[in-house]
């Protein structure tokens, strides 16, 4: 098919109105809670005000217009981008949280059968996370070991088959080959090392108070529990 050439016969296009005021062309009005043209990172923006609320309030208890208010944006704007509350969680969820385990479980999956090497790499991770996102562990605790919170099919449903499962596996398979303590149960290994990095963490507030113990950051902590699970774990008598 043949392009269409130009020609001295074509209509000219319509010239916009001068504004009075200005003298420029006229611009059409956008639509109420319609976002402006320029912002691109706007909608990351809008998911980390939710998640901010999340953390601050809770998930439940958190409502569009929290959001809004904590954006400086309109409820309509998060309508135009989201739809509802629960479409903006799960934007949330997916864009904010999963890539943070996703990150987490990465470089474990190198370790191989070095189990020395997979509970280092676990312990040293959880201490960058939460360097990173110091909000994590507070938001942990509210949304998936309280009942009802809000992200608990999340652990069920996508991180608990990728991580804990997945060293739970190893755990076994090392302590078959008598790598291991043969006295631990590598599931309940599992939920050690969860409880001696993210609760630290997440009550880190209160016994660093009770302990006056401001002196005591996450390298220390990091030290202590690999000194701990190495002592446990028996991985010096290992054959």
């Amino acid at each position: 098919m043949d392009k269409i050439k130009p020609s001295s016969s074509t209509k000219p296009r319509p010239v916009k109105r001068a504004s009075k005021s200005t003298g420029k062309p006229a611009t059409k009005k956008r639509a109420p809670g319609r976002p402006a043209a320029d912002s691109p990172d706007l909608r990351d923006r809008l998911m980390g005000a939710a998640l901010a609320c999340f953390v601050r309030k809770g998930i439940a208890a958190t409502s569009l217009r929290d959001i809004a208010t904590e954006a400086g944006v309109t409820p309509a704007l998060l309508h135009y981008y989201f739809g509802d509350k629960d479409q903006l969680q799960a934007e949330v969820i997916a864009q904010k949280i999963i890539p943070i385990f996703i990150g987490l479980r990465e470089p474990l999956l190198q370790a191989g059968d070095d189990i020395a090497a997979l509970i280092a790499g676990f312990v040293s991770g959880i201490g960058r996370i939460v360097a990173e996102h110091p909000w994590l562990p507070p938001l942990w605790v509210r949304e998936v070991l309280c009942e009802g919170g809000a992200l608990r099919d999340l652990l069920f449903d996508r991180i608990g088959p990728q991580l804990p499962q997945m060293m739970a596996a190893r755990f076994a398979e090392a302590q078959a080959k008598g790598r291991i303590n043969p006295d631990l149960d590598p599931r309940l290994l599992m939920v050690s090392l969860v409880g001696l990095t993210l609760f630290p963490a997440a009550g880190a507030p209160i016994w660093r108070r009770l302990f006056n113990a401001e002196d005591l950051n996450f390298d220390i902590v990091r030290l202590h529990t690999l000194a701990l699970l190495d002592r446990g774990l028996e991985l010096d008598h290992a054959e």
